[in-house]
């Protein structure tokens, strides 16, 4: 599946985890998508989805030879199967192999040409390999489909992918879409607020962010986020709130120990 401007450490941490989140995306899409089955679906046809779902398992596991084994057996089994040659090429990308990563996606969206989940899994391989436009345009034909349940999410990947990039303004535009789509997505709001906090719009940010927290559940990504806007804006009060909430709520949670290190040394 952010970028953030105070600390060097920071922005590298952010992207990570927006990489992270797309790559996320990309694995449960393929996992909750497997091969249709029927009544009257032949055993072979039924076994390569079995095979499928645990390649993808064994996938998001980290195993990869085994999901090696259990994609090719797959393949064998059904080989015009749109899933499983999408996972194999969530394999090879994990491998490596590039150049065949990219074929397998390419003969998967010739077998279902308007699948979403592999738009999706294609779009995030082409964000992570440089491709921005290609991977904006796959991000969009799968949240414009009228089958995909959570356009949001992939507008919102689909402006990570735009920022990786460069392309603030266009990042921002996608953001806003996803937020139209669903104004109580969290990670939207996280990632257009990210966006505002690097080009010190931080009354904007903030906004958004105060906005979400009345409505909806925090997360703390969001007040950690707001913690480090009120402390741009010197507003210490404020800043003293979002540190409570989150040592409150999170207590053991990555950012709560972030925030801690970042008050104890504050240099």
């Amino acid at each position: 599946m952010s970028a953030r401007r105070p600390a060097r450490g920071e922005l590298a941490r952010g992207r990570r985890h927006a990489l992270a989140a797309l790559a996320a995306t990309a694995l449960a899409a393929c996992q909750s998508n497997p091969a249709p089955t029927t009544a009257t679906a032949s055993r072979r046809s039924q076994a390569a989805s079995v095979n499928l779902q645990l390649g993808v398992g064994y996938l998001q596991q980290g195993n990869l030879q085994i999901a090696k084994q259990k994609l090719e057996r797959a393949l064998s089994e059904d080989p015009h199967n749109p899933q499983v040659h999408s996972a194999l090429g969530l394999l090879d990308e994990r491998l490596g192999k590039d150049k065949e990563a990219d074929r397998e996606y390419r003969t998967s969206l010739e077998l279902a040409p308007h699948d979403p989940s592999l738009l999706n899994n294609y779009a995030v391989f082409l964000c992570s390999h440089g491709r921005a436009v290609e991977g904006v345009r796959s991000f969009e034909e799968a949240a414009t489909n009228p089958l995909y349940r959570s356009p949001w999410a992939a507008y919102t990947n689909a402006g990570v992918c735009s920022r990786g990039a460069h392309h603030e303004t266009d990042a921002a535009a996608l953001f806003t879409r996803a937020l139209q789509s669903n104004p109580a997505y969290a990670e939207a709001v996280y990632q257009a607020s990210d966006l505002d906090f690097s080009q010190q719009k931080y009354g904007a940010a903030r906004v958004r962010i105060d906005f979400f927290l009345t409505n909806n559940t925090p997360t703390p990504d969001l007040l950690l986020l707001g913690w480090r806007i009120a402390h741009a804006q010197q507003d210490d009060a404020g800043a003293s709130k979002y540190a409570q909430r989150l040592a409150t709520e999170f207590p053991g949670s990555e950012q709560s120990r972030a925030l801690a290190a970042t008050r104890a040394n504050p240099g």
